[in-house]
């Protein structure tokens, strides 16, 4: 039996030509008792060959389970009973975790952790190397395997080429490594498919008697079958950033560098069996497992508190905040339930550590609000995790924490966009940069870049890529619609380069490209992260990422808190200071009058311009439908303009059944109580995991799975692999056949995009909040929308118009009154007017900004007070001068504008702005034409973005109205119609 240890996959970015997923399901097939994806100085693609052979051993382990249910006793087995599942495989093989280690100084090993602490070596080897280098680098020197190489087995490369020892000093590194590692290295045989391989294997098995090594064989394979050589040359013009036909000896000479079975390594390296051999032998001795990776939680003891007895306290004193009055005595036992649950579960450190860096941010007012499966729980809410009331929900604690779900429960924390880093920065403080990293984003080949990079390798013109990607639709779906399309845009379908370019474009696509940073998914653990997982450094200055994803973390089931960045939250805050300020009142989330009947009032006229998430046009054309009225409305609201709901058609079954129009029934009692409060409508991915349990009898496991293909659905698309097993559990439940296809469709339709419940509900608060602030201070809600900019749906102009029509009056930037943040003022008539703020000049900067007010003292008279005082550059004066923020000073656009065309750069300061004679020079005074109304529009959107001057269209209505009088514009005093349609 053979097992390969050196295989590269797609993960060696630009290299490898296969999926991890690949070797593993073709490791099966070839009866391959073991394999090590060995990538060059990483391990980013380990897991995802771990997940798939976990799933090889649950579809071997369904197959033997139903041998064992259905052995044929007596009689042989009538043919209307179900067939076994189609997997003939029996075996699975090992996935033994490796990276090829590739050094500046000696040759290349590949490292194979014998147990937890060479995975540990391993770990800490690469992250010395990624940390050294900037992004996506890694630079090791051997010194970095001599310092960390417990539990560390290495395979010796042999030299690239035959050389004198002095040129390249691969035999003296070979010999320091063969006498520190004696016991612990073989020497690798790889072939080179060359004709050659039988002599070179011969030297090389000489060799390592010299160097006291034994031999080892390997394929070195860089895909997991032939067929992918093309694809790997066109990988390689990638990275090399050439033509295919450019490669030279860069491309691959034959398609032989694939994985291989053990009868076809024996056949290569006759003669030396024995190498072949050594390569199951070491496989056997390897010990180490990924699933060893697990539950390595910070413990999160303070104070000599265990984490229980400290996550009971802060719950309890939680409950008697929130509820001053006395908790009620069902919230009292929902509390108790869940703290018994958590404990039995040890997530009380999960929990402990998102209390924590919630009560940092609340210590340093930056808002945040938590959501997730576990974050609407009482004990989240007696945490401050969340401001939602659990009382809401209609889901139970076990649903997203349980003993059947092996995996800690899902928080999400959503901060204010502008102060997100500052929590990064406190997580890295406390934990240490070697407890805590960020998570990767695999980025991978989509349809415009797939198209462009392969498109370029293979040497097709830069209007051809174009064209192909102008269709990128059509490219995606039929062989048929994709001729037709390339005949559209006058491309011959039958060209042989062409059509090998659209062969290797869906051949690319999926492929990983390169590593970036996640969103804000942190990891954090109680020992060292980079003993768990290498370290690395991200693009942004101060951060440091590992090389997994959150499907990697989840798969493993390693704690992962997300701390995610969101506007709306910043424009929150901002909104409570304007109030607390102008108005000596603080409101928080948990503290806004809870169900304001004008707040419902205002939604329901769809008056929703900047309220977060029911802003959309899609979601003001449903709110009058909608007529929300009590806040669970605005959790389906939320979760009901969805592409999944909208795609499962519920969206107008809801509405038919709220307004009467249909009647409201349950298939089923059972059914009944999951959807209840949705009115028979399934609207939550909750909901549709709960229609598979008790409508359909799946197990726990199974919709476990079918809650990770809900969530995954745009990268894997395997919803659709659980009809079968739904139709036929409904139809054995006794539901009709015609129930169920709808059911599956609808769940079908939270593939593409669903809202949990638990989500929803903590959206549903910020659209309160939002609307509330909204309703009663229209005025300071734009302002803190437009300090929050940029966000949302819509631009200044618009939120400046909405507020404008709300009654607020607002004033333009003024360099005497102005700020860098717009603001609220006196309006004169007992109530504020919003000024606006520097910010809105396009151009111009907060630290200009931030010297012109400093040095504004009583006022500017004129343009060259703001050069001389604030020590502005010519090009901001002339910003300012171009927004017409010198109004304030008597000066219309234009003659402040040649006034800051007169500041020369190199202009001397006033004391030398005379003639020879000492008399100041008198430039003859400029007469400029003033500008119309039109062109102060035009130039206020150029310079603000907005214009409190006239609407641009309002300059059009004589023309865009037939039979409309000649009346006055709004919000301005206009010449005649005909001038102003003219200079607009």
């Amino acid at each position: 039996m053979f097992a390969e240890l050196s295989i590269t996959s797609n993960f060696t970015f630009l290299i490898g030509a296969s999926h991890p997923e690949d070797y593993v399901e073709r490791a099966v097939r070839l009866g391959l008792p073991a394999l090590a994806i060995a990538d060059d100085n990483s391990v980013a693609g380990i897991v995802r060959a771990h997940t798939e052979t976990r799933h090889v051993a649950r579809r071997v382990r369904e197959r033997l389970d139903w041998e064992a249910a259905n052995t044929p006793i007596g009689p042989p087995r009538p043919e209307h009973l179900p067939k076994p599942p189609s997997y003939p495989i029996r075996d699975v093989p090992r996935l033994i975790p490796a990276a090829r280690l590739v050094f500046t100084d000696a040759p290349p090993v590949t490292a194979l952790p014998m147990d937890r602490q060479g995975w540990a070596s391993l770990c800490r080897i690469l992250s010395l190397g990624r940390l050294r280098a900037e992004k996506g680098d890694c630079i090791l020197q051997l010194e970095d395997l001599l310092d960390h190489a417990d539990g560390l087995h290495l395979l010796l490369w042999p030299r690239a080429a035959p050389s004198p020892d002095g040129a390249c000093g691969w035999q003296s590194r070979a010999e320091r490594l063969s006498r520190r590692f004696a016991g612990r290295m073989h020497l690798l045989l790889t072939p080179r498919y060359d004709g050659t391989d039988p002599a070179r294997f011969d030297a090389l098995a000489d060799e390592a008697r010299r160097l006291g090594l034994p031999t080892l064989a390997s394929a070195a394979p860089r895909m997991h079958r032939g067929r992918r050589r093309r694809l790997a040359d066109v990988l390689s013009a990638i990275r090399l950033r050439c033509k295919v036909e450019e490669l030279g000896r860069a491309a691959l000479a034959n398609g032989e560098q694939r994985l291989r079975s053990g009868a076809e390594m024996r056949r290569l390296f006759k003669g030396h069996e024995d190498a072949v051999a050594r390569a199951r032998d070491l496989a056997d001795s390897l010990s180490f497992s990924l699933d060893q990776l697990r539950y390595e939680y910070p413990s999160e003891i303070a104070g000599g508190e265990t984490p229980s007895d400290r996550l009971d306290r802060l719950a309890h004193e939680g409950l008697e905040w929130r509820y001053p009055a006395g908790a009620p005595a069902s919230v009292r036992r929902m509390l108790a339930h869940e703290l018994d649950l958590i404990a039995r579960l040890n997530y009380e450190p999960y929990f402990l550590t998102v209390r924590d860096i919630v009560h940092f941010a609340r210590s340093r007012d930056i808002l945040c609000q938590g959501r997730g499966s576990a974050a609407n729980s009482v004990v989240c809410y007696c945490l401050g995790v969340t401001s939602v009331s659990p009382e809401i929900g209609t889901m139970v604690f076990e649903r997203f924490v349980s003993e059947a779900r092996d995996e800690p429960p899902d928080i999400d924390v959503d901060f204010e966009h502008e102060r997100r880093e500052e929590v990064i920065q406190w997580i890295y403080e406390r934990y240490g940069r070697h407890r805590a990293g960020l998570c990767a984003t695999v980025i991978h080949y989509r349809g415009k870049r797939a198209i462009r990079e392969v498109g370029r390798a293979m040497g097709l013109t830069e209007d051809t890529i174009s064209a192909l990607s102008s269709q990128l639709w059509g490219f995606f779906s039929t062989d048929g619609l994709e001729a037709q399309r390339m005949r559209e845009i006058g491309l011959d379908p039958e060209d042989r380069r062409l059509k090998q370019t659209m062969a290797l474009v869906h051949e690319i696509v999926g492929f990983p490209r390169h590593l970036s940073q996640h969103v804000g998914g942190f990891i954090i653990t109680e020992g060292r992260l980079d003993e768990l997982v290498p370290i690395e450094n991200a693009t942004m200055e101060d951060r440091t990422v590992i090389c997994w994803d959150k499907d990697d973390i989840d798969s493993l089931g390693i704690l992962k808190v997300d701390v995610l960045s969101l506007g709306m939250l910043t424009c929150i805050r901002k909104a409570f200071d304007l109030i607390e300020r102008h108005h000596q009142t603080r409101f928080g989330l948990a503290t806004l009058p809870p169900e304001d009947p004008e707040v419902y009032d205002m939604l329901c006229r769809a008056d929703s311009v900047g309220v977060f998430q029911v802003e959309s046009r899609a979601q003001m054309n449903f709110l009058p439908r909608m007529k929300p009225r009590c806040f669970y409305d605005l959790v389906i609201e939320v979760a009901i303009i969805r592409p999944g709901p909208i795609q499962g058609d519920m969206v107008h079954p809801y509405i038919r059944r709220r307004n009467g129009e249909e009647e409201v029934s349950f298939p089923s009692d059972a059914l009944g109580a999951v959807l209840g409060k949705t009115l028979g409508v399934p609207l939550f991915q909750e909901q549709a995991m709960q229609i598979a349990i008790v409508g359909a009898g799946f197990t726990p496991e199974q919709a476990d799975r079918l809650r990770r293909s809900l969530a995954t659905f745009k990268k894997h698309g395997n919803v659709s692999e659980f009809r079968t097993l739904f139709l036929r559990g409904m139809k054995r439940n006794g539901y009709d056949a015609e129930f169920a296809e709808r059911c599956f469709s609808q769940i079908e339709g939270f593939g593409s995009y669903g809202f949990p419940e638990s989500h929803a509900a903590s959206f549903a608060l910020l659209v309160y909040a939002s609307a509330w602030i909204k309703c009663h201070h229209p005025g300071l809600f734009a302002c803190a929308l437009l300090n929050s900019q940029p966000m949302g749906f819509y631009a200044p102009a618009q939120i400046v118009r909405d507020a404008r029509e709300h009654g607020v009056t607002v004033r333009p930037v003024c360099v005497n009154a102005s700020y860098w943040d717009n603001a609220m003022e006196p309006d004169g008539q007992g109530g504020l007017a919003l000024r606006l703020g520097f910010r809105q000049i396009k151009g111009l900067s907060e630290e200009d900004a931030g010297w012109l007010t400093a040095a504004r003292g009583n006022g500017y008279t004129e343009v060259q007070d703001v050069w001389r005082r604030a020590g502005l550059t010519p090009a901001a004066i002339e910003r300012l001068a171009e927004a017409d923020a010198f109004a304030g000073c008597g000066l219309t656009r234009r003659e402040a504008l040649w006034a800051a065309k007169a500041i020369a750069q190199d202009r001397p300061l006033p004391l030398f702005a005379q003639d020879m004679d000492g008399e100041a020079i008198d430039e003859p005074a400029a007469h400029l034409p003033r500008m119309s109304l039109g062109e102060e529009v035009v130039e206020d959107y150029v310079a603000l973005r907005l214009s409190l001057k006239a609407h641009p269209v309002a300059l059009l209505r004589h023309l865009l109205t037939p039979g409309a009088g000649t009346g006055g514009i709004e919000h301005g005093n206009p010449p005649p119609r005909t001038d102003a349609a003219r200079d607009a």
